[in-house]
């Protein structure tokens, strides 16, 4: 039976202080695994879905933490390979200020991940697959950004094929490299979603109207741009809307994207129009930036929809 997400990219086990303010001074932690793909995959198995992830983790002790906790998720992992060469990462968070917390990887000398190569992939998996999700990050170094490409070529921009922009500049070698890999992968899905810095890079602007109008010109049926507490702006070919934000006491400002992200998911295979789809994915996110941490964190349906109906 095919998936109904594939996603691929980043894993993590991630370290959260229990305490709000400086690392120095946080004496307990928590941990979680994380990385965007890895979080919206596991966002999107919440809502009862069948999901996997490809993606890949060091033979050590952390990969196999990361294989148990996915399998408790829900998330199929016949797609996550390991090797002995490099340890599984490990990410620090520090809540100052918790809704913009700072991240602190520890990648070297290089992640796992980043090591898919394109035979690795089981490509009729990933054109069965109902949605196919790759992110942004992927494309930043060899042979990830490869796989991407043939994971794509693969897939032949069949409906729904995701890109999460997902820039994180302390992957790049420079902002101008990063231009025109998004370039290239955008020819190759139907969905872009970013936030105002992260549509900056792939397409040139931050104003998001302008944003999504280049995006849609480069053949994109759906086109998301977050922005923040100005809300969310969905553009199809049929218009555009701004789904406005729901309020919330932010505890921890990672994660909430993600669940975003798996939360779309759910919506679009459940049939919605995309702004609908957006409207119970903000409040998604709403519910994982009140929590603490990000896998653990993610929502239930029946939880998305009391926050929904609340006033």
């Amino acid at each position: 039976m095919s998936l109904d997400l594939l996603a691929m990219g980043r894993v993590s086990v991630d370290i959260y202080p229990e305490q709000a303010g400086p690392i120095a001074g946080v004496r307990t932690f928590a941990k979680s695994i994380g990385g965007t793909a890895t979080n919206v995959a596991v966002a999107c198995a919440r809502y009862g879905r069948r999901v996997g992830l490809i993606t890949k983790v060091g033979d050590d002790a952390f990969g196999g933490y990361v294989r148990g906790a996915l399998a408790g998720f829900g998330v199929d992992t016949r797609y996550v390979g390991a090797t002995a060469a490099l340890p599984t990462p490990v990410v620090f968070c520090e809540l100052d200020p918790p809704e913009d917390p700072r991240l602190i990887f520890y990648r070297y000398p290089k992640a796992p991940d980043m090591e898919i190569a394109p035979e690795e992939l089981d490509t009729a998996a990933i054109r069965a697959a109902r949605i196919f999700w790759v992110t942004g990050t992927g494309l930043s170094d060899e042979p990830h950004r490869s796989a991407i490409e043939a994971a794509l070529i693969a897939r032949a921009r069949r409906a729904i094929t995701v890109l999460d922009l997902d820039w994180r500049p302390m992957f790049w070698p420079d902002r101008g490299a990063a231009a025109g890999r998004y370039a290239a992968a955008l020819e190759g899905v139907t969905v872009a979603i970013g936030n105002r810095d992260e549509v900056e890079v792939a397409v040139g602007t931050r104003d998001p109207v302008e944003a999504a109008q280049r995006l849609l010109a480069l053949g994109i049926e759906v086109a998301i741009v977050k922005q923040g507490g100005d809300g969310v702006l969905v553009a199809t070919a049929d218009g555009m809307e701004t789904v406005p934000p729901k309020p919330v006491e932010v505890v921890c400002g990672l994660g909430a994207g993600d669940a975003f992200g798996g939360a779309l998911c759910h919506r679009l295979l459940a049939g919605d129009a995309p702004g609908d789809a957006v409207r119970f994915a903000n409040a998604a996110g709403a519910i994982v930036a009140g929590r603490l941490l990000c896998a653990d964190a993610m929502p239930t349906e029946s939880e998305v929809l009391e926050l929904l109906e609340a006033r």
